[in-house]
């Protein structure tokens, strides 16, 4: 993590501020891996995760990965608590 990333999430837990974050899973490997950034609301942590499903798409195109249903990777939005939920675009969710 950089070290204004760092110094900014301390600030944030000295003052008992919510933050929300992201998290990949390599769906091929079968393994869990940290994305960047912390955001200071739901919303803020959904945008960042559309984002990065688009920037997944580029590198690894539906055609070839299968998507979000094949070995695509995945996102997961970490709440405040600890829990997480998967991130899906609008058009596949049910």
């Amino acid at each position: 993590m950089r070290p204004c990333l760092t110094m900014l999430t301390k600030i944030l837990r000295r003052f008992s501020l919510p933050t929300w974050k992201l998290r990949g899973y390599d769906t091929f490997a079968g393994e869990w891996y940290p994305l960047g950034g912390i955001y200071l609301s739901e919303r803020a942590a959904l945008r960042a995760a559309h984002k990065r499903l688009k920037a997944l798409e580029r590198l690894q195109p539906s055609a070839t990965s299968g998507g979000q249903e094949g070995i695509q990777d995945q996102v997961y939005i970490v709440r405040p608590d600890g829990t997480m939920f998967r991130y899906l675009p609008p058009t596949q969710r049910s």
